[in-house]
């Protein structure tokens, strides 16, 4: 796994950075739809059941999202579609990181619980908004190594985000170690022999 080299400021460079309002809703899709995918435990099936409403609930935002992201790439010219591909790619792997998979799955079970109720022309200001939260387990990873490395850069003050304190963060556990006690469910347990089928969202194969 290779650690980017943090910034002056003290952040990290990583897919979120510089984003149009269309690729922020887009890319915060991708971290949910990642997490639907990735995270096991307790909260497996609370998160694919919020995640499928949240494609239902949010779908015609969604595709408006994604044809608006996809024409700003197209606007380059070129072989736009490539690079479009390999920065989904890279979106994707970003997001897949275990070493942060336990305190991301929290992070994601909070975000989709906080999406029920947001209406479509809400959701631009709410990817905004929790994106980073979504992002913070990657780069307090990445930070918590330099520090070990004893290379550590102290981030400026409006760099620092709270919005995730208090989450429980290990990169010693093994990926998949979630604990009952870390979680903070969005609806009462789901039964374990309850079957919810994740839905296939075809944009992400486009």
């Amino acid at each position: 796994m290779v650690i980017p080299a943090a910034l002056s400021d003290g952040s990290y460079p990583t897919p979120n950075r510089n984003l149009s309002s269309a690729a922020t809703v887009w890319h915060l899709r991708a971290a949910l739809n990642v997490a639907a995918l990735a995270c096991r435990g307790p909260q497996e099936l609370v998160i694919v059941a919020a995640y499928n409403a949240l494609l239902s609930a949010q779908q015609s935002a969604l595709a408006k999202a994604q044809s608006t992201y996809a024409s700003e790439w197209k606007s380059g010219g070129g072989d736009w579609q490539d690079r479009y591909d390999d920065a989904m790619t890279r979106l994707y792997n970003f997001f897949s990181q275990s070493p942060s998979r336990e305190a991301f799955c929290t992070s994601a079970n909070r975000v989709l619980a906080d999406s029920t109720g947001v209406s479509p022309e809400g959701l631009p200001a709410f990817a905004a908004e929790r994106l980073p939260a979504l992002e913070q387990p990657f780069t307090d990873f990445y930070r918590a190594v330099d520090e070990w490395r004893g290379r550590g850069v102290r981030p400026s003050a409006p760099q620092l985000r709270t919005s995730m304190a208090g989450l429980p963060f290990s990169s010693s556990r093994p990926a998949q170690s979630i604990t009952q006690s870390s979680l903070q469910p969005i609806s009462q347990p789901v039964p374990p022999v309850q079957q919810i089928t994740l839905k296939i969202d075809p944009s992400v194969f486009q």
